[in-house]
C-alpha cells in the first residue's frame, strides 16, 4: 500500500503585541474639552478686570495672609515650612516655636534636632528643619541678621524659592509682588484672567493686567478666592463675587 503524506497546515502569523496594543484606541481624557475651551476664552477687558478687583476690595478691604508670624524672619520661616503643607498645619506647629525662636540667632541656638520636634507634624519636616537652620545662618552671616529685601537675595536662602520671595516682599515690605500658589494658579487659569502653563507665566500675566492700585492685596484676594470659593473640585459658583464675569465654560451658574 502506498504511504499517504499529509501536507502540514500553515499557521497564521502571530500579530506582534506592540501592533495589537497600538490598534486599541485610548479613551480621550475628560479634561481635553476644558483645555480646548480655555484656549478659546475671550480676553478680559481692562474695565472688567478693574471691576473684579473693585468687588474684591469692597468685600474685603484689608485682606491678610493666614500664616501667623511676628516679624519678617518668622514670616520667612513660616513660608518655607508651608511648602506642600496647609497654613493651618504650619500655624499649629509654629505658635510654640516662635515663642522661643523668633530671630535667626535664637533659631540657631535651638538647633536642628530640637527644631524637628516642633515641626514634626509638618510634611517633609526633616528637610525643612535643615533648611531653616541653614537659612538662619546665612541671614546672620550674609545679611547682618536681617531678612534681605530683594527677590534674588531671598531666593539665595536655603529652602526659599520665587514664591517665598514674593510672599515675604509683599507681606513684610509692602512690595507689589504676585505670589502664585496652587490657588492663584487655578484661579488665573480657570477664570481666564491670566492663563499659563507654569506659575511664572500666571504670575507675569497677572502683573501685566492687574491695575497698580490693587497689586498690594491682589495675591491675597486671589488666594482667598481660590481657597474658599473657586475650589479645585467643586467650585462654589453660586456664591462667587465674579461669576458674571468669569470666563470658565463649566461654571454652574
Amino acid at each position: 500500500m502506498a504511504k499517504i503524506t499529509r501536507k502540514p497546515v500553515p499557521r497564521k502569523a502571530a500579530v506582534p503585541k506592540k501592533k495589537a496594543k497600538a490598534a486599541v484606541a485610548k479613551p480621550a481624557r475628560k479634561s481635553a474639552p476644558a483645555k480646548k475651551s480655555l484656549k478659546a476664552m475671550k480676553p478680559w477687558t481692562p474695565a472688567e478686570i478693574r471691576e473684579v478687583f473693585c468687588r474684591f476690595r469692597k468685600a474685603n478691604p484689608e485682606p491678610k495672609g493666614e500664616l501667623e508670624h511676628v516679624n519678617p524672619f518668622t514670616l520667612l520661616v513660616a513660608v518655607v515650612l508651608s511648602a506642600q503643607a496647609t497654613d493651618a498645619g504650619v500655624n499649629k506647629a509654629t505658635r510654640a516655636l516662635f515663642e522661643i525662636a523668633d530671630t535667626p540667632q535664637k533659631m540657631l541656638d535651638l538647633g536642628e534636632e530640637r527644631l524637628r520636634e516642633y515641626i514634626k507634624t509638618i510634611g517633609l519636616y526633616r528637610t525643612k528643619a535643615k533648611n531653616v537652620i541653614a537659612l538662619s545662618a546665612k541671614v546672620l552671616s550674609d545679611f547682618g541678621g536681617e531678612v534681605p529685601r530683594t527677590r534674588a537675595e531671598i531666593e539665595s536662602l536655603p529652602g526659599a524659592g520665587r514664591k517665598t520671595a514674593n510672599v515675604v516682599l509683599n507681606m513684610a515690605f509692602g512690595e507689589h509682588t504676585m505670589a502664585v500658589d496652587t490657588h492663584v494658579f487655578r484661579v488665573g487659569n480657570r477664570t481666564g484672567l491670566a492663563p499659563g502653563k507654569t506659575p511664572l507665566e500666571v504670575e507675569l500675566g497677572l502683573e501685566k493686567v492687574i491695575p497698580a492700585e490693587f497689586m498690594l492685596h491682589a495675591h491675597h484676594w486671589l488666594i482667598l478666592h481660590g481657597r474658599y470659593t473657586c475650589l479645585a473640585r467643586k467650585p462654589r459658583c453660586e456664591v462667587c463675587l465674579i461669576n458674571d464675569l468669569c470666563r470658565w465654560p463649566e461654571k454652574t451658574v
